[in-house]
């Protein structure tokens, strides 16, 4: 019988890279309450990161990790899902690596359906480089790459993983860990591929969307009597309408994983044992020696 963890349980004893403050820290209290609430093993677990001060936190998860480069997060977590279906894959990155440098990569991910969960934490700036502008900082936002104001409108990325065929699609705020932990175990248990993008303020370069400014332009989907997480075009028309920034969980809906249609019934490539080798490999070897 497996033994019952806490939160505790899923810390590292790496210290934090991160600013006194940063949103990332509620995104990791949530990720370790939601392991342990859905009873998982750090041996079940693999935790796949992107690049930026996001990207720190697979270090800080005990888990399986792995920390990738710029906007490559997503694919590796397709192959490492590939090859051991029996891992709880999840993968964390900011806005500017799956939005990005990252974006061609989302779109298809989104659209493969992989059986992982997706955190995006959105700071609306570069914060591992000092601020600069990121794809979802607002128009006029100042900083050392554009001290006149950023021209370039910000991208909505929850309504286009939407317009791409996603299957599950939430928001968090970073200061709200209790519904933050509810909406990762409802992405963990989806069986697809979930996004939950979490509002985390950067305190050091970001002045403008602060938490004061965030709770005051926020509201919960909860408080909107009627919602129907099912509905797409309730759910398009609510993440791209004018006005305060909605939070909750937006649509959800199960179609056929990647790994369902890909794999079937096959065993995982990880439980193949390592010392045959298919003759059909040797010689295609042999041809090109």
């Amino acid at each position: 019988m497996a033994t019952v963890l806490s939160p505790k349980d899923f810390a590292t004893a790496t210290p934090s890279w991160w600013c006194a403050g940063c949103g990332d820290f509620g995104v990791l209290a949530a990720l370790k309450q939601a392991c342990a609430d859905l009873g998982l093993q750090p041996k079940d677990v693999a935790f796949i990161s992107g690049i930026g001060c996001s990207g720190k936190i697979s270090g800080y998860l005990h888990s399986y990790a792995f920390h990738g480069v710029h906007g490559r997060a997503l694919p590796t977590a397709t192959a490492v899902k590939l090859a051991n279906k029996d891992l709880t894959v999840i993968v964390a990155g900011g806005d500017g690596d799956g939005y990005a440098i990252g974006a061609g990569h989302f779109l298809h991910a989104v659209r493969r359906n992989p059986n992982m969960a997706y955190i995006v934490m959105d700071n609306q700036t570069y914060g591992l480089t000092k601020g600069q502008s990121s794809p979802t900082s607002m128009l006029g936002y100042k900083d050392g790459t554009h001290p006149q104001g950023n021209p370039d409108a910000p991208i909505n990325g929850l309504a286009i993983a939407l317009a791409a065929g996603g299957t599950f699609l939430a928001r968090g705020f970073s200061s709200e860990p209790k519904q933050m932990t509810e909406m990762i175990k409802e992405a963990v248990r989806h069986p697809g591929f979930a996004v939950v993008e979490v509002m985390s303020p950067c305190v050091t370069f970001n002045k403008i969307n602060t938490y004061k400014w965030f709770k005051e332009n926020v509201y919960h989907l909860d408080d909107a009597p009627g919602y129907d997480q099912h509905d797409k075009q309730k759910a398009f028309a609510t993440l791209t309408a004018a006005g305060k920034i909605p939070l909750g969980i937006f649509y959800r809906e199960v179609r056929p994983t990647l790994d369902a249609l890909t794999l079937g019934d096959h065993p995982a490539i990880s439980s193949l044992p390592i010392e045959t080798i298919d003759p059909r490999l040797v010689a295609l070897q042999d041809a090109y020696a």
